[in-house]
This record gives C-alpha cells, sequence and structure tokens, in this order.
C-alpha cells in the first residue's frame, strides 16, 4: 500500500516522468543490489555462498548512479541489504540524488527490527517488502531462519503503531505453496499490508524442485481466478497487476514467446556498481559506461520486475501502484 507520504497530486508528477523514462529508453525502476551476502540459506538461491571478503569490493554510494538513471522507482535488495551496516547512508544518499521517486527496500526480515525500520524510513525508504512464501514453519525452513515467520509477524504491527504505513509481502509462486497464496492475502488484508506476487525459476541455481509441472496446472488456474476476484473486492491488498496474474499460468505453461524488456525498463546495478539486464545475468558494464539494452528474446523467467514492466499502463495498473 502506498504510504501516506504520497498524496493525489502526485500522481500526474509521476505519469509524466514515467513517460518521460519511458521516451528517453532510460528505465523506471533500478535495483540497487547493495550486498551479494547473505544470512539466509534458501536451497534455491546461492547468495548465502558469497565469499565474506566481498564485503570489501562493495562501493560505498551509489547516488552518483541514481542521479545518472534519475529512476521512478528505486528497490534496494541483494542478498539481504540490512546486513550493510551503512544502509541509512547508501539510502539518504540516492533520496538526495533523486528529486521524483518511490524507494523501496526487499528484506527477508530477520533483521529487521523498528528501530532499524525507523532509521530506513527517516534516510528515505518509503515501503518495506518482506519475502514471506508460507504462514508457517515452512517459511522458517525454506529461508533456513529458525522463528522468522513468528518474528515477521511481531514486527509488522510494530512497524505500524511508530506510523510505517507502506508493508508488502514479496510472495513467489511455487509448487508448495500453492494452497497458501489465498489465506495468504487474508492475512494481508488483516493486517492492513499488502502482497506482490512473482514466480519461481530454476534459473537462480538450477533447482527445479520447486517448479510447478503440468499437474499443478489446474491448481494454479483456480488459485489465479480467485486471486483475481479477491483483488476486485479488496483494493490495495493485491498490488500484482491483473496483467500480471493472468500471464502466471502462460509461463507455467511455457507459452509466452513475448520479448523480454528487463534491461530497457528495469536494470540492476551489483555492489560494485556494474549493471546487468537481470538478477539471473552477468554484469556487462559498469553503470558509468552505460549502454541502453534491447529486448531479448528470452522466457527463463517470469520475475515480476520483468512481468510489472510489460503490464501496459492502464488505469487499474495506475490504480494498484498508488492505492
Amino acid at each position: 500500500m502506498l504510504s501516506k507520504r504520497f498524496k493525489p497530486w502526485h500522481v500526474p508528477l509521476f505519469a509524466a516522468k514515467y513517460a518521460y523514462l519511458h521516451l528517453k529508453r532510460f528505465p523506471i525502476l533500478v535495483h540497487f543490489e547493495v550486498t551479494m551476502r547473505c544470512n539466509a540459506h534458501c536451497d534455491f538461491c546461492d547468495y548465502w555462498k558469497t565469499d565474506p571478503a566481498e564485503k570489501a569490493r562493495e562501493v560505498k554510494s551509489f547516488a552518483d548512479a541514481a542521479r545518472f538513471f534519475n529512476p521512478l522507482m528505486i528497490t534496494f535488495t541483494g542478498g539481504e541489504p540490512l546486513l550493510r551496516r551503512d544502509l541509512e547512508d547508501l539510502v539518504a544518499g540516492v533520496a538526495r540524488a533523486v528529486r521524483l521517486k518511490y524507494i523501496t527496500v526487499i528484506t527477508h526480515g530477520a533483521m529487521l527490527t523498528p528501530e532499524r525500520a525507523r532509521s530506513l524510513w527517516d534516510a528515505g525508504i518509503n515501503q518495506f517488502n518482506i519475502s514471506l512464501d508460507f504462514l508457517d514453519e515452512r517459511h522458517d525452513a525454506a529461508r533456513g531462519i529458525p522463528g522468522l515467520t513468528r518474528k515477521i509477524f511481531d514486527t509488522i504491527p510494530r512497524l505500524q503503531a511508530q506510523g510505517i504505513d507502506s508493508i508488502r509481502f514479496n510472495t513467489v509462486i511455487k509448487r508448495e505453496n500453492l494452497d497458501q497464496l489465498v489465506p495468504l492475502v487474508h492475512r494481508a488484508h488483516a493486517l492492513g499490508v499488502g502482497v506482490s506476487f512473482s514466480t519461481y525459476t530454476a534459473m537462480k541455481n538450477g533447482n527445479a524442485a520447486h517448479a510447478l509441472s503440468a499437474e499443478h496446472l489446474a491448481q494454479l488456474d483456480a488459485v489465479i481466478a480467485e486471486l483475481l476476484a479477491f483483488k476486485r473486492r479488496h483494493r490495495g491488498v493485491i498490488v500484482s497487476s491483473d496483467h500480471y496474474l493472468r500471464q502466471v499460468p502462460r509461463y507455467f505453461r511455457n507459452a509466452m514467446h513475448e520479448p523480454c524488456y528487463s534491461g530497457v525498463r528495469t536494470i540492476h546495478v551489483n555492489p560494485m556498481g556494474e549493471v546487468r539486464r537481470c538478477p539471473d545475468f552477468p554484469s556487462d558494464w559498469h553503470w558509468t559506461a552505460f549502454r541502453r539494452y534491447e529486448p531479448i528474446d528470452c522466457n527463463a523467467c517470469f520475475y515480476a520486475c520483468r512481468g510489472e514492466a510489460q503490464a501496459p499502463l492502464t488505469i487499474s495498473r495506475v490504480r494498484d501502484v498508488m492505492a
């Protein structure tokens, strides 16, 4: 849900900047991957295997890169970004460098305390995105962090009590949690937070154990239909666009053939300041030598950063973003 910091009159300003960046062919969204280090132990991701010595190579500021790209949307991600003790400085530097922007951070939530959240909020974070794939201990097991789910649910009301009013769950659709997706949005509704969906892919490290197969597709169709119906009844909870949700079954049926605009409308800048079109692609160049990407024929994933970048800018999509 959009923070109350943002008022209705911000909408035309955001729309104008969106159009300007689109015409300029500069990314609308820039992900600053501030570290590849992580203290979770997910089996679908190898970031937790990153050599701790990589900390020495992490840049001390992304402000110049933010000023160059001047994006509308900025996300601080990793790895686990809260491992950066100077994350507040990184956020504040970027916030000062870009005038009209919306800044988010993605975290697994284990290190998110009310005190740390408040300091990040004051530095310029507008939204906290917390990864959540299950409502019970299965999420703890998937992330390799005992007690994580309870910690997340205990922390959210404490954040809200101090005025942090924009929190979302980032939920990955995979075979084991199809029965969790609808209950999860109901829990989000009760808590007063939003939910953004993405899809599982084996692209990160080759682990296909969580991917959907043909036997799961009928259940997926039913769940997507129920999510769309819920979205019509409860505005502002499910923030994934209707377009994105409707494409998810196509992706899992290997029926997508559209070009991917990752790198065109959204890019990733790694901890050394190097640019890559997608989080699962290698780096191509340093941001100071940036060259525009072209769409590519790749359907290895349907992450939200890809699917939402391809969603048409309709009135309903604006409502999703600004709800």
